[in-house]
Order: C-alpha cells, then structure tokens, then sequence
C-alpha cells in the first residue's frame, strides 16, 4: 500500500512539473509570437515630427505589444522640437525618451551635445549601414526623398529637371518649404547648395523667378493640388498619396538627383525608461514596424520590405549625397543665408 502510495505521489508530482514546463513554454512562445516585452512598462515620451496620424498609429502598434507602456506623444516641425529639447536641456530636465525626426544632421548635433543613448539594435543589421550611425546615437527609419510635384491641369509637359524652377515656365507659379522651419527643407539647402551646377545659384535663381516660400510640405502640397500653384518641392510621399488620392498632381524625380532624407530615430541620454526605450526603437526598425511604415505610404528602410505604390525604392533613386557632419557645420549659415537671399 506505501508502495502504491509513493508510485503514486511520484506521477502526480511528474504530471504537475510538466503541466507546468507546458504552460512556461506556452507564455514564452506567446511573448515570442506577439513580440512583447517582459517587464516593459512606465512612462515613455516620444518627440517627433512625423505627421499626428502617423505617429499615434506607431504608438498604437507598439503599445498593443507592450501595453504596460504609457506613451506620451510631442509633435510638431522639426525645428519647433529641436527647440523644445534645446530648452529642456538647458532648464537640466529634458522630458523625450525618444526622438523621431527629419534628418541625420539634426542627430549629428545632438551627438556631439552628447545628448544621445548609444544604442545598437539588433534590428539595424538588415539595414544599410550608411543610414546607421556607426556608434549607435541613430538609425534612419525609412526613405524621404524631395522631388518635384506639378499640377497636371496646368502643366502639359512634365520636366524632368529642377531647372524648371528657375525658367520663365515656373515664373510666380512654384512653391517651396521654408528651411526655417521644416527639417527636411533645411537637410536640402544643405545638400543642393552643395552640388556642382546647382549650389547658390539656384536658390538665388528660385528667388528672382518669384518661387513663394510657405511653412512645410503640406502647404506645398495645398497650394499645388488646389492649382494655386503649378510646381512645388516636395517630400516624395505626401506627393504620392495626394495622387492616390484623385488629386491632379505628378511626383517627378529630377534627372539631377534628389536628396534623401531618413527620419533617423534615436534615445535620449537621460531616459528614465531606457529598456522600453529600446524596445520602442526595436519595433520602429522591426519587418513589422517597416511594413507599416509601407502602408502609411513611406518607402521602407529596412531591406527586404516593399515600397508602397507610387514611390521608388532606394535602390531606383539617384540620391544627392553630402556629409552629415559637414552639414552640420554649416547649416547655421545655410540658414542665415537663405534668410538674406529670401528676406525671412
């Protein structure tokens, strides 16, 4: 009977350390399937400039996986949030965990302010290293290129050059983004000033030609799509959707090249919520949080993920290359010289 009673005690205690083996297994593979973190929660706050839309559904995606994780969203233009961590930072209480913006020489100042997290995510390695910072303050999240969109109801024959802007076709009929306020415009001064047969000249061409400088991209794409307009510079994507969109317009990748900018992402140095922090930026980089990226209408980062409809890939687009940090030496100037050229 003692025998029969430890035989038994021994199969009830093997049934339970496998039922128990089981239901382990089960959880992991389910954090595993759902790709959530283990113990990830508290406060995030995440600044950007990407569009209010664009980035609540972001959030949306990564919360759904780690919904202990309370994230707070700051957007504006990517010089309004520069500012504001500029005057965090100098009150000694910057609140961003997280940044998301324009360009790679906005990430370069803030580096070299020491104000960046090195963070290497394992994510990074399907994308190409010239869009990873080699120390890990930033990685680029997709692909923006600025082109030329053109109201098709007014213009008959498409160019093929940005010469455009500056011939008698174009006269007091085109549109540009300010580079005093939008991150990406402020990138392309940069670029385009610093190529060979464009430089200066072009911008003091665009202003004797009466080319109208607005806040951003989207009132480029307004005054465009409304025939208010007949040209403008554009980042490719907000041209895109406007077509998809049954708007007259045509997005045009100039013959010259286009510059290309990559929305990096990186940590703040001072985070309180370092682990979610790198898990946010895990999941922007991630097949999933690229494949998204495709169906907001941007051309993915990440290799291996499909451009949406309407836009090239990277590797269709002549890119317009210059040095992050060498843009970063002169964007003040650039800056205050457009000023002078255009009276802002």
């Amino acid at each position: 009977m003692k025998k029969w009673a430890t035989g038994a005690g021994i199969l009830a205690m093997t049934a339970m350390l496998v039922a128990c083996s089981g239901e382990e297994a089960a959880n992991n593979a389910e954090a595993e399937s759902t790709g959530s973190g283990a113990g990830l929660s508290g406060p995030l706050d995440f600044y950007t400039s990407q569009p209010d839309a664009d980035a609540q559904a972001l959030v949306d995606a990564f919360t759904e996986k780690n919904p202990e994780v309370e994230v707070s969203i700051f957007r504006s233009g990517t010089e309004e949030v520069v500012s504001k961590i500029q005057a965090e930072d100098q009150a000694g209480n910057i609140q961003a965990d997280v940044l998301l913006v324009a360009d790679s020489v906005t990430f370069e100042n803030f580096k070299k302010e020491e104000l960046l997290l090195p963070y290497k995510s394992p994510e990074a390695k399907a994308i190409d290293k010239a869009y990873v910072d080699p120390d890990g303050a930033y990685t680029g999240t997709k692909v923006m290129a600025t082109g030329l969109i053109v109201n098709t109801n007014e213009v008959k024959e498409l160019p093929d050059s940005w010469n455009v802007l500056e011939e008698e076709a174009a006269k007091g009929k085109a549109v540009m983004p300010s580079p005093l306020y939008s991150g990406a415009a402020a990138y392309n001064l940069g670029v385009i000033t610093k190529q060979d047969g464009m430089g200066w000249e072009f911008y003091e061409n665009m202003r004797a030609n009466n080319i109208t400088i607005t806040q951003g991209n989207g009132a480029v794409l307004e005054g465009v799509a409304m025939g208010e307009q007949q040209y403008g510079i554009i980042v490719d994507y907000l041209a895109a959707q406007a077509k998809s969109d049954g708007s007259p317009v045509e997005l045009v990748y100039p013959k010259e090249g286009v510059p290309v900018i990559t929305e990096p992402i990186g940590i703040l140095a001072n985070t309180d919520n370092e682990e979610a922090a790198q898990a946010f930026v895990d999941f922007v980089l991630s097949e999933e949080g690229q494949e998204l990226a495709s169906e907001q209408g941007y051309t993915p980062i990440r290799e291996g993920v499909e451009a949406p409809e309407g836009l090239k890939s990277l590797d269709e687009i002549k890119v317009l290359e210059a040095d992050s940090v060498g843009l970063l030496q002169t964007r003040d100037d650039d800056k205050a010289t457009f000023g002078k050229i255009f009276g802002q």
